[in-house]
């Protein structure tokens, strides 16, 4: 089909196109983001094109698709949904230096050691920089290809192989179309680029990963557009300065997006972690005032945390500070405790965190995040090996929350030997060695946990530095 060219301003942040210049974005908002691009519009389908479409097919009657193909790395797999499905198109995003590539990398490694033919096309890097880091994650297979190229119509012609199992764009901000003036990375560069690659894939149902680069403001660089055209979105997420990453999906056609991957950054590589609990709490100190332990469920699997609360009379404007627990969650929290436990938070300076990088959403760790605030307002450690699970609700009530019992066993197979859990509804299977306390309100799991705090207080010899005032 022949293509005519015009011009428009497209917006950088959002992909918004106006026919002429806007100051501010109506789309997202943002100033200064408009810029002159030229945009390619194809002709509408002549009479002869139309005649041959081919007429649809009775869903019944399809032949079903190939079996998913397994990478080989339990944790990436998890999070896929139990492998790659045909044609299916994965948008894999991070900060810079998370380890985006060295996972893909070491994808393609296990997958090509299947003896399936995969492609690395390094839009970024040349030839010589990706196998020295393939030599450093193992022995390389020969059925693993390397290309370093960034123009898409060569691009094309690679994907466009008969043997070719599985494919990888590294990255997709990096390829560019000569048939598009602006520079790579634009809009309208990722915008078509995305589109012929994707439409590509889904013609040889060859499953394709695409590389992303984000914002600072931690989303995928490029149009929103890009997001919604792949199958599955998966972020890369953890602190450069720890050794944890972790796999989480935004999206998945194929799959839950609740599953998390954890990894462990080495010489080697990225490695499987086996025991995350053990490992979020390999440096949880016990009978520290202002840490609790809780047991959330990220996907099909528990994990024991540990919520670390601190609370400091402020010299200023109160400050309020997150890592890790959602910060609205955290609001909710400390209203209720101000206004049950009578705490004077209004004036004070508050700081939760869960120590690793894991971010938690579910309302399950709302009672860990109290008690762990509460101790560290009483200067009280919480008795030792207790876990505190729970939700809590405006009223000062703590609600039942999901898959409990699960939970709990969980909590014994890492010996802790004591737990706080809603009252309701009565559990069937608790776990041997696992005593519970079951509370109906805040007040009353303060209470339950400092009257064992004062308990250990008298053995120890250790005195209070400051009342109770906890009701």
């Amino acid at each position: 089909m022949p293509k005519q060219k015009r011009i428009v301003f497209a917006c950088s942040e959002c992909g918004y196109e106006a026919p002429r210049w806007l100051g501010r974005c109506p789309d997202c908002g943002e100033y200064n983001t408009l810029a002159e691009q030229p945009a390619y519009f194809r002709q509408p389908l002549g009479p002869t094109r139309a005649a041959g479409v081919s007429a649809p097919q009775r869903m019944a009657e399809t032949p079903a698709g190939p079996a998913r193909r397994l990478v080989g790395i339990g944790e990436f797999d998890r999070v896929l949904g139990g492998g790659l499905v045909a044609g299916s198109v994965i948008l894999l995003a991070g900060d810079p230096g998370i380890g985006k590539s060295t996972l893909l990398l070491q994808a393609c490694l296990s997958l090509a050691r299947q003896e399936a033919q995969v492609l690395y096309i390094s839009a970024e890097e040349s030839t010589h920089q990706v196998q020295d880091r393939a030599r450093r994650l193992g022995e390389i297979p020969p059925s693993l290809l390397v290309a370093a190229e960034d123009d898409l119509e060569a691009i094309e012609q690679y994907l466009a192989a008969e043997s070719l199992a599985v494919a990888v764009i590294d990255s997709i901000q990096a390829v560019s179309d000569p048939e598009v003036g602006s520079p790579p990375g634009t809009v309208s560069q990722v915008r078509g680029s995305s589109s012929r690659l994707i439409r590509l894939a889904k013609e040889r149902n060859l499953p394709l990963f695409l590389v992303g680069h984000v914002t600072k403001e931690g989303m995928v660089a490029g149009p929103r557009l890009l997001e919604h055209m792949v199958d599955t979105v998966l972020y890369l997420e953890g602190e450069r300065h720890l050794g944890y990453r972790l796999l989480r999906g935004q999206k998945n056609r194929f799959g839950s997006t609740d599953e998390v991957g954890i990894f462990e950054m080495t010489e080697m590589g990225l490695v499987e972690v086996a025991d995350p609990s053990g490992v979020f709490l390999s440096q949880y100190r016990s009978g520290a005032a202002g840490t609790a332990l809780a047991v959330v469920i990220e996907g099909s699997r528990p994990l024991l945390v540990e919520t670390q609360g601190l609370i400091s009379p402020a010299a200023g404007p109160p400050r309020r500070a997150c890592t890790g627990p959602d910060y609205n969650r955290v609001s909710l929290i400390l209203a209720v405790l101000e206004k049950q436990a009578r705490l004077p938070l209004s004036v004070s300076d508050v700081f939760v965190n869960i120590p690793g990088g894991l971010r938690v959403s579910e309302p399950a760790a709302d009672l860990a995040i109290a008690l762990s605030l509460i101790s560290s307002y009483r200067e009280r450690p919480l008795p030792d090996r207790t876990i505190c699970i729970g939700e809590v609700g405006l009223t000062g009530e703590i609600r039942a929350v999901s898959r409990l019992e699960r939970r709990l066993a969980e909590a014994a197979r890492l010996g802790l030997k004591r737990a706080v859990i809603p009252s309701e509804p009565p559990l069937r299977n608790l776990p041997a060695g696992v005593e519970v306390i079951s509370v109906e309100t805040i007040k009353q799991a303060i209470a339950e946990l400092l009257k064992s705090a004062d308990a250990r207080r008298k053995v120890t010899g250790e005195t209070a530095s400051r009342p109770d005032r906890a009701g």
